[in-house]
């Protein structure tokens, strides 16, 4: 399992031209998952990324997450993080987990970090969506189940 974790000042993401999903301080997911991925994965970055210490205190330092700060979440799924560019110019997605199991999952992601109180909005699982965000830091952080 794959999140690529963006602190945001604001996000949406916006399907046909319309707003599905919207946010104003937090983080902004992209979660993909590979063959294999399940609960043990999805609990395992749902707690780090809810314990993750990357909002500033009254002393600027990076000590508060993103429930002390009140923010929220928007989540949105992303099969493409799995992209194989090994050979040729065009990605293979073979390390992608097949549709119906990966939406399972992604709900229950979403579900779990629900659960622990935060505000969650997302996009559509498989649908062809537009994601705006302004970026705050930047900062950027990448986990993967793999290198845990």
């Amino acid at each position: 399992m794959r999140v690529v974790l963006q602190r945001v000042r604001k996000a949406s993401v916006a399907i046909a031209e319309q707003t599905v999903g919207q946010i104003d301080q937090g983080l902004m997911l992209l979660v993909g998952f590979q063959t294999g991925d399940g609960s043990e994965q999805i609990d395992h970055l749902v707690k780090k990324i809810a314990n993750c210490r990357i909002f500033s205190d009254e002393e600027g330092k990076l000590n508060l997450n993103v429930q002390q700060i009140a923010g929220e979440i928007l989540s949105i799924s992303q099969f493409t993080l799995y992209a194989d560019t090994k050979k040729g110019n065009r990605p293979s997605f073979t390390k992608a987990q097949e549709p119906a199991k990966a939406a399972a999952n992604y709900a229950e992601f979403n579900q779990k970090l629900q659960a622990l109180g935060l505000e969650v909005q997302t996009g559509e699982f498989g649908a062809d969506m537009q994601v705006s965000l302004i970026n705050d830091g930047p900062v950027t952080i990448i986990f993967d189940t793999e290198n845990r």
